[in-house]
């Protein structure tokens, strides 16, 4: 592992380099996508992309959990939480896998 995150700007950089858009439209465009992605999950619907995966907005209920320190037991409200999904094809390319007879809608 490298420990490197990825921004928006190295993710507007590899569009500048791979599209060849400015850096200008490239910026634009990676913040357009993102809040897409980000207006669609706060309406709570589900993203699919093809063969990356599903960010999925979920509801949990309310319950109770424990301080672990002191053990005293706190009410959890409801709440909505994003979980990501990846797809077959990613798992396999993050194991090192060529992704050979995987479907690509996964």
């Amino acid at each position: 592992m490298t420990g490197k995150t990825v921004t928006r700007a190295d993710l507007s950089e590899a569009v500048y380099q791979q599209v060849g858009l400015s850096r200008t439209e490239s910026a634009a465009l990676v913040e357009t996508v993102l809040g897409e992605i980000c207006t669609c999950l706060a309406e709570g619907e589900t993203v699919k992309l093809s063969s990356f995966g599903s960010f999925v907005v979920r509801s949990k209920g309310r319950r109770v959990g424990r301080n672990p320190k002191t053990g005293v037991e706190v009410a959890i409200e409801p709440r909505q939480v994003m979980v990501f999904k990846p797809s077959n094809v990613l798992k396999a390319r993050i194991n090192g896998l060529n992704g050979a007879g995987l479907d690509a809608d996964d």
